[in-house]
This record gives C-alpha cells, sequence and structure tokens, in this order.
C-alpha cells in the first residue's frame, strides 16, 4: 500500500473508506456470527488488506463492487449478518456477471496455451475470486435469515458462472494460490442443503448430481460428505426422483433406475472409501446402507460389502452378528446359524441375547435342530435374569416353540409328552409377560394347543388372536378356520374364510383359497372345491407373471417363505387327488403334466402318480412312483404310507409294510392313516398280542380322524 504514492490512487482509497459509511451499520455490538459452516471471529482479519492490496496492484484501484466486496466481508466477520447482507446487495451481481466470466475464461486459455495472453481481462483474478466470495457470503447471510430459496439462488451463481466458463470442467490445481477454489468448495457443497432447507428436494437433487458429476477439483473429504448428504435424501425424503441421466458413461456402465439404487450405488463408494483409508471410518455410512440394501431385497449383496470390511474397521462379534442378520433375510438361515455359533462360542460373546434370540428361532423351525434351540433360548433367560420382560417373554415363546419342535422327534411316549407339557407350559409364561397382548405368541399357544388337540382352548386363543389383529393377518383366520374343521364345524370354517376373503387383496388370498377348496371337498362337494381351486390357479398365474417368476421352483424357494411357485405346484397335486377319487384319470394327468412343467424334481408329485396307478389297481407302477418319491425325500410321509397300503394289498413283505409305517410315524405321531394301517397289519397276524396291539392303534387312528383338520395346523 505505501507504493501508492499518486493523489489519484490516494483519493481511490480515501473514496472507499468514505463510501463504506452510509453502507454498514455502526452498530457492532452484535457477537460473532457462527453456523453450520463454521464460527467467524471477532477479530478483524487480515485478509481484507490482503485483499485490497492484491487488486489495487492489479489495477490501481477498488471500484465499487470490490469495495462493497470486503466491508461487507468485515461485517459478515463481525457478525453483524443483516449489515453484511445490506452492503451485499449493493453490489450489481448481473453487471459483473459477464466481467468475471470472462475473466475466468481467459484463465482458461492461459492453461490451455501455458503463455501469458496479451489481451487484458475485464478484471484480475484476485477481484473475481473477492467477489465470488462476496457472492457466497451473501447467500450465508440471506440463510441466516431464513431466506432459503433466495440464498439457494444466490449460491447458484456462483456454480454457474464457473461452469459456464470451464464448460470441460476445472483445470487441475487451478487457482490453487487463491480463494477461488475454496469458495467454489463451498458454494459447490452448500447449495443442495439451501435448496432441502427450501423445500425443493428436485432442485436440491440436481445440485447433488451436479455436484459430483462436474469437475469441480473437490477434495475427497467435501466429495464424500456430499455423497453421504445425498444419499440420505434419496433414501429418506419420501418422494422419487427421476434416475440421473448419464449420457457421458459408456454402455456398459450401471445406471440407478431410482433413489433406491442411487443411494445403495454412492454409499457403496463411501465404503470403498473406508475400506482404501481415503476417509475416516463412519459407522452410520454401514447403517445407511444396510438399511438401503434391506429395503430392495439385496442382503447378499449386504453381506459381501461386510465380508469385504478390512479387520478393524468393524468389530467381529458386529460382524458376526450383521453377517448372519443378512444371510437370514436373504433365506439363508443355515449360513446364518453358523456365523452365530461363532459369535456364542465361549471365546467370543456368549451371552450376546439378540444372538442367543435369533439362533433359537431359526433351531426351533427344524425339529432336528430344535434341542440345540431349546438351549439357546434357556441361556438367553438366564443371561437376562428378569431385566427385561419384553425380551424375556420373546425367550420363552422361542423356548415353547423349540421344545414343541423337539417333542415330534421325541422317540419315546414320555419324552413326547413331557416336551409337549414343557413347551405349553412356556408358551403360557410369555402370554402371562405380554397380558395375553401379543399377537405372536397368542397365535403359538393356539397352535400348539391345537397340534396337541386341546381343541377348546386352541379356539380361545385363536378367536383372542384375530380380535387383537383385526383380522390384519390371514395365518389368524387360516388358524381359526383349521381349528373349526377339526371340530367338524365345516359351514362355520367356511364363513371365516369367506370372511377373511372379502378383507384380503386378490393377491394374499393364495392359501385362504385352498383352505376353501378343502372344506369344500370335506363336505363332499368335491366340484365346488374343483372351483375354487380353478380359481386359485388364476390368482397364482396372473400373479407368476406380474412378479415375472421362472418355471425353475429352487429359484423361487430363494425369494419367498411360501413362494406362489410352491403353492402353485402343490394346488395341481390337490386337484389330481381330486379328479382321482372322481376317477376322471385324463384330467389327473394333465394336473400332474403342469406339475411337472414347474418342477420335476418333486415328492409329491410322485406320490400323487403313484395314488393315480394305484386307482387304476396297476400296484406296481404305484410302488414305484412312491420309491421315487422316498428316493427324493426319505422323510415324505404320504409315500411311507401308500408304500405300507399297496405291500399290505399284494399281501407280500409285512414286514416291510410295518417298518415304512413305523417310520412314518415316528415322523408324524398324528397321522390317523399309518395308525390304522398298522392296526390292520396287527389284526392280519391273529395272535391275541397282536389283536390287543391292533385295538390300540385303530383307537389311536379313531381319535386322530375325529379331531383331523380339513388341512395340517402348521
Amino acid at each position: 500500500m505505501e507504493g501508492l504514492s499518486s493523489g489519484d490512487q490516494s483519493r481511490t482509497v480515501a473514496g472507499m473508506a468514505l463510501s463504506s459509511e452510509p453502507l454498514a451499520t455502526k452498530d457492532n455490538s452484535t457477537g460473532a456470527y457462527s453456523s453450520k459452516n463454521g464460527a467467524l471471529d471477532q477479530q478483524p482479519d487480515t485478509s481484507n488488506l490482503e485483499e485490497a492490496e492484491l487488486s489495487l496492484r492489479g489495477r490501481g484501484s477498488l471500484n465499487y463492487e470490490e469495495a462493497r466486496a470486503l466491508l461487507g466481508r468485515m461485517e459478515y466477520q463481525k457478525g453483524n449478518v443483516e449489515a453484511a447482507l445490506h452492503v451485499f446487495e449493493g453490489i450489481n451481481i448481473a453487471a459483473v456477471t459477464p466481467r468475471m466470466k470472462a475473466t475466468l475464461a481467459k484463465r482458461r486459455e492461459h492453461h490451455k496455451r501455458r503463455s501469458q495472453s496479451f489481451s487484458t481481462p475485464p478484471m484480475s483474478i484476485h477481484a473475481a475470486s473477492l467477489l465470488m466470495e462476496a457472492i457466497l457470503l451473501k447467500a450465508k447471510s440471506l440463510q441466516h435469515l431464513g431466506r432459503f430459496r433466495e440464498a439457494a439462488q444466490s449460491c447458484k451463481v456462483i456454480v454457474d458462472i464457473v461452469e459456464s466458463s470451464f464448460s470441460e470442467g476445472l483445470p487441475e490445481n487451478f487457482a490453487a494460490d487463491f480463494k477461488l477454489q475454496e469458495t467454489l468448495n463451498k458454494a459447490v457443497e452448500l447449495l443442495p442443503e439451501l435448496w432441502k432447507l427450501a423445500d425443493s428436494p428436485r432442485e436440491a437433487i440436481m445440485s447433488y448430481r451436479r455436484a459430483l458429476l462436474n469437475q469441480w477439483n473437490l477434495d475427497v473429504e467435501t466429495t464424500s460428505r456430499i455423497q453421504k448428504d445425498f444419499a440420505i435424501l434419496l433414501l429418506y425424503s419420501g418422494g422419487e426422483a427421476s434416475p440421473p441421466n448419464l449420457r457421458s458413461q459408456m454402455d456398459s456402465s450401471f445406471v440407478p433406475k431410482n433413489n433406491i439404487e442411487e443411494a445403495i450405488l454412492l454409499l457403496m463408494i463411501l465404503l470403498r472409501k473406508i475400506i482404501l483409508k481415503r476417509i475416516e471410518r463412519d459407522p452410520s455410512i454401514l447403517d445407511h446402507l444396510s438399511f438401503a440394501l434391506s429395503v430392495s431385497g439385496g442382503l447378499k449383496a449386504l453381506a459381501r460389502q461386510v465380508e469385504e470390511l478390512l479387520p478393524g474397521i468393524i468389530d467381529r462379534n458386529e460382524r458376526y452378528h450383521i453377517l448372519s442378520l443378512c444371510y437370514y433375510g436373504a433365506g439363508e438361515e443355515l449360513i446364518a446359524l453358523d456365523l452365530l455359533r461363532k459369535l456364542l462360542h465361549v471365546n467370543e460373546d456368549p451371552n450376546c441375547v439378540p444372538a442367543l434370540l435369533m439362533a433359537s428361532k431359526i433351531c426351533g423351525k427344524t425339529p432336528k435342530l430344535a434341542e440345540e434351540g431349546i438351549n439357546y433360548a434357556r441361556r438367553a433367560l438366564q443371561s437376562l435374569k428378569n431385566n427385561c420382560n419384553q425380551l424375556e417373554s420373546v425367550a420363552y415363546c422361542l423356548l415353547g416353540v423349540s421344545l414343541s419342535a423337539h417333542s415330534q422327534v421325541a422317540v419315546a411316549d414320555s419324552v413326547r409328552a413331557t416336551k409337549q407339557f414343557e413347551a405349553l407350559e412356556a408358551l403360557e409364561s410369555a402370554g402371562r409377560m405380554t397380558k395375553m397382548r401379543d399377537s405372536n405368541i397368542l397365535y403359538h399357544l393356539s397352535l400348539e394347543n391345537a397340534e396337541q388337540r386341546k381343541l377348546d382352548v386352541a379356539l380361545y386363543y385363536a378367536k383372542h388372536l384375530l380380535k387383537l389383529e383385526s383380522g390384519s393377518n390371514i395365518r389368524g383366520w387360516l388358524l381359526l378356520a383349521r381349528i373349526l374343521s377339526a371340530q367338524r364345524q365345516y359351514k362355520d370354517a367356511e364363513t371365516i374364510i369367506n370372511a377373511a376373503l372379502d378383507q384380503t387383496g386378490k393377491w394374499d388370498q393364495g392359501e385362504l383359497l385352498r383352505t376353501k377348496a378343502k372344506l369344500q371337498i370335506a363336505q363332499g362337494q368335491l366340484e365346488s372345491g374343483i372351483a375354487s381351486y380353478i380359481q386359485l390357479l388364476a390368482v397364482l398365474r396372473i400373479q407368476s407373471k406380474s412378479l415375472g417368476l421362472g418355471t425353475k421352483l429352487y429359484k423361487i424357494l430363494q425369494d419367498n417363505e411360501n413362494p406362489p411357485g410352491l403353492l402353485e405346484l402343490e394346488v395341481w397335486h390337490d386337484l389330481a387327488s381330486v379328479y382321482i377319487r372322481l376317477s376322471r384319470w385324463h384330467d389327473a394327468e394333465t394336473c400332474l403334466s403342469k406339475s411337472k412343467a414347474i418342477c420335476s424334481y418333486s415328492a409329491s408329485r410322485c406320490h400323487t402318480t403313484g395314488v393315480l396307478y394305484e386307482g387304476k389297481g396297476l400296484y406296481k407302477e404305484a410302488l414305484k412312483a412312491f420309491g421315487s418319491a422316498l428316493e427324493i425325500d426319505p422323510t415324505h410321509v404320504p409315500s411311507m404310507v401308500s408304500t405300507a397300503v399297496v405291500l399290505r394289498r399284494l399281501r407280500m413283505q409285512s414286514s416291510a409294510a410295518r417298518s415304512f409305517l413305523m417310520g412314518a410315524l415316528r415322523l408324524d405321531r398324528m397321522n390317523s392313516s399309518a395308525w390304522y394301517n398298522l392296526g390292520l397289519l396287527y389284526k392280519a397276524e391273529g395272535a391275541p398280542s397282536s389283536s390287543l396291539e391292533a385295538a390300540e392303534c385303530f383307537e389311536a387312528a379313531t381319535f386322530l380322524e375325529e379331531t383331523a383338520p380339513a388341512e395340517p395346523f402348521r
């Protein structure tokens, strides 16, 4: 400044000082202004003098806009936001914008030619940087005053100026020695936030994409913050944005089609940066990615991402837990159980209650694993020690389910009776802890009582369940109808199903229509049952086309616990069985061919084929078909019983027939047909002891037949 000694130059600077009086208020008592974008210091900033010196060196004087930019910055740093805004509003942005663009364009040409241009730019690069910072501070002032839309429009000016001046993107290290790059970074990051505050999600999304797809020379941290904020907006904004137009991408590049896919892409990029240690670890990124992949059905993809994380990014036990949840949600329950076993090892976290409960739930679904499930549930109860009634009720419920499953494979009758008693006791404890207000506990209470043929108690809980859920869950309707059918109240059961059909959408009526058909057949209304099956098949056909399901059953089973493909397969078998009862062999064969087109590897289809041969009197072909069913599924109880029946009719290998029936009863103690045919075998022996055993078998068969539902309770 001392080098500017001429009188004209002194008058220019003096004029700037004099003109500042009406531009800024004199009340500087307001403290330093701090906001989301940083705190302002109350101490004078010497950078103002440095900026003035740089501009004066470039042209020898400060013009009106530059003076206002410097004074506005000083007021803003003091915390006088309104005064700063008043100063900034005096800058004619529309007038200076062309000159700023021209200056930046000259800078671009200079970088391209790597030589000094002889033409003089309209203003120095320092002045352009000063004015751009003034526009940014104006936007921040408007933001502080709650004028978000005006703030966004002001901030957008900076981005527009730079983008129009550098259509191919900023060259690397452009303006590295000046504040221009810093100002641009802040503007690019701030703009979408301002649009969000202005309740303009569409403009915010466009600004985010503009920030990420254009070349702004942003540092890794700034880019990562923008990516994370954009992903959060896409996931939780509640609106669906139009997909991005990525014309510059290669044809083989992935282009997201909706909000979820775009958010997943951004979060996976961020997770990759964490793995490569380009940014600091941020646990919330994995949380958001978990949510996004969960709602989109990409749990296996999430599992792969977690598996790729380097050690130390997340705790090993947390990794086991997350992976087990992923594989469980993807239908890979045995893989999930193996991971939980590792987590619950004595050297890891043997008392992790969520893992214990989840492991018990998985084991309770399979009788062979039920004993392990009992152990996990009891360990969970021991770990809780009356600390949380809600979790204790869940543990008791899972204990009851596992005990019930274990009773199904118990060899001794005394062990089976003990397990069934303990199962009801555990479920009732869970019910008392929740005051009978938990629908899942009520369902299992009703189901267990029904399985033990305590039908009146089961009916009470089923009605209570239906009332509690207000009929919102199909399983409550189905269980109530099945219990009524076990009490031979077929009309009432059909009325319940019809009421459920009235309250259920077409796509959810599959199981209801199948139960209705079986109720009609149980009443001898075979033609009505056939009509219900045909109606169900029509619904399933439309549903499968809409979902684009393939014909391979093993693919369908991966996506759904009770998929439409499996239901359609069983419906064709049910319909074939009805046609066999009516001796309509051709129709039955047509149904079986339809079933084979869905899945040729089916024990149920082979069994139904055997029943067809048996109905025609072709017993050897029937035995062969039943054998094929048992090769596919050695535990297929209907095929075991049917094999024994054919062997008995042929009066051959009675010991083999008895072996098949005993094996069937080990798997299903409630099979009345197995008890009845076993009684016939004992009766045929003619011995007094055999007659007594035959009588016991017939008694059991009669009781089970009288209390058998139209279709199994489970």
